[in-house]
């Protein structure tokens, strides 16, 4: 099966910048990267109004792509790039595309300079039905903003990568998830930050404000736990630096603050065959709407 960085370009700021993150990570992989351009069909009186007529139907189908990817193939020598038009109801499409991707990359609004995204509908329910890792990428995303500054302070995409992050629950953790962001920090040649969040037993709750000794225990065995779990992915991964970071509090809170210091966050989201609703889980609802760096959630079982 052939594989590649798809995304979903519709000519907006977000898509564009979604489609520069995915040329970055295809070349990082080696695969093409594909351009996908979902025009959904109107209804005839709709199609027919001089608004949407002939040539601005062929502008957003044929123009707009082909010039995206001129200018991708410009600016990453080497990419392979290709277009593909398809007609349908956008969601659908993309999950559709993602089968055959080795990510699926979508634009997001960002909240004016301050980190964090603004989730469209569209983009929300691809990421809570796509069986394959899907990034969302916002629009003010530079490549200098992955990447250490340089010397003088100043952002520079010549630096060395910032660390990816990883979003971890010790109680169940899923492999698919743990080597997507050991291979995404082995391929940036950057360091692994592993931040678990936990809270404790429910009959434990009341005390542990008062109770040191107790939260100190809790702690230790939270941290003892997230050791085990990531021993054999050290071994495995052994050019990784790994940092681990066992907190107590919502896992989701953690990660955002991780976020500001991150080229990458990787969340995981459980697979549900429910075709209705957007069911991503409260931790990556979390990420995905208050992350200041590109989000990957990774479906799971």
């Amino acid at each position: 099966m052939n594989r590649t960085v798809t995304v979903g370009l519709d000519g907006s700021r977000e898509s564009r910048s979604a489609a520069e993150w995915a040329a970055r990570e295809a070349q990082l992989l080696g695969v093409p990267l594909k351009l996908v351009h979902v025009w959904e069909p109107v209804p005839v009186p709709m199609a027919q109004a001089p608004l949407l007529g002939a040539e601005t139907r062929q502008h957003w189908t044929e123009r707009v792509p082909r010039e995206a990817a001129e200018g991708l193939r410009l600016r990453h020598p080497g990419l392979e790039v290709v277009t593909e038009h398809v007609s349908g109801r956008p969601c659908e499409v993309l999950v559709d595309q993602a089968k055959n991707a080795e990510l699926l990359v979508l634009g997001s609004r960002g909240l004016s300079g301050i980190g964090g995204f603004i989730i469209g509908s569209v983009a929300l329910a691809v990421v809570a039905h796509a069986e394959r890792p899907t990034v969302l990428v916002r629009a003010e995303e530079l490549a200098a903003d992955e990447h250490e500054m340089d010397p003088a302070g100043i952002p520079s995409a010549a630096t060395p990568f910032r660390p990816v992050v990883l979003g971890l629950d010790v109680e169940s953790p899923d492999e698919e998830l743990i080597e997507f962001a050991f291979a995404a920090a082995a391929r940036r040649g950057t360091s692994l930050r592993v931040v678990h969040g936990w809270s404790p037993p429910p009959y434990y709750a009341y005390g542990l404000s008062v109770d040191l000794e107790l939260h100190g225990a809790l702690a230790r065995r939270e941290t003892t736990v997230l050791t085990e779990v990531l021993r054999p992915w050290r071994e495995k991964h052994p050019d990784v630096e790994v940092t681990e970071e066992s907190y107590y509090g919502t896992p989701g809170n953690h990660l955002v603050d991780a976020s500001r210091e991150a080229s990458l966050v990787v969340v995981g989201r459980r697979i549900r065959r429910n075709p209705f609703g957007a069911h991503i889980g409260p931790v990556a609802h979390a990420v995905l709407h208050h992350s200041a760096a590109p989000v990957a959630v990774v479906p799971h079982n």
